[in-house]
């Protein structure tokens, strides 16, 4: 079974890969924190892969080196896409560096795919603190 998506085929049957599948995710006022967090966590990061909502992933790569599979902006459908292929089984944890003290226009969105971290039992950073934790633990 192949599902197709906006950026490209990701199959049914989970590839052989190094590393883990790691989602990147940052709100407009956590973007400058998550291409420190990733420059910081390079050497980790590059045995993964890497997929991102559309900004962070460009400005990630951009910034680090690091390849960086994007899916469309957050507030485009990204965060869904990212949803889709944590319940695909193609996402094994999520740092999604969150805004708290701004409101969202695609707060639905970010909503689903919290859950659907949770339904699927995929580890999810929201901050740096968490998130530095987490990739530790790899």
């Amino acid at each position: 079974m192949t599902n197709t998506h906006k950026v490209g085929i990701i199959s049914g049957v989970k590839k052989k890969k190094i590393g883990k599948t790691v989602a990147l995710i940052a709100h407009d006022a956590k973007k400058v924190d998550m291409v420190m967090f990733a420059n910081s966590h390079k050497e980790k990061l590059d045995k993964c892969e890497i997929i991102a909502t559309g900004t962070t992933g460009q400005l990630v790569e951009e910034k680090t080196g690091i390849k960086v599979k994007k899916m469309l902006s957050g507030p485009k459908g990204g965060d869904l896409q990212i949803g889709g292929l944590i319940v695909s089984g193609n996402v094994d944890m999520v740092i999604f560096l969150r805004d708290p003290l701004t409101s969202q226009p695609h707060e639905p969105d970010i909503t689903a795919l919290l859950r659907v971290c949770d339904v699927h039992n995929i580890p999810l950073a929201t901050n740096l603190s968490s998130a530095d934790l987490l990739l530790s633990t790899m």
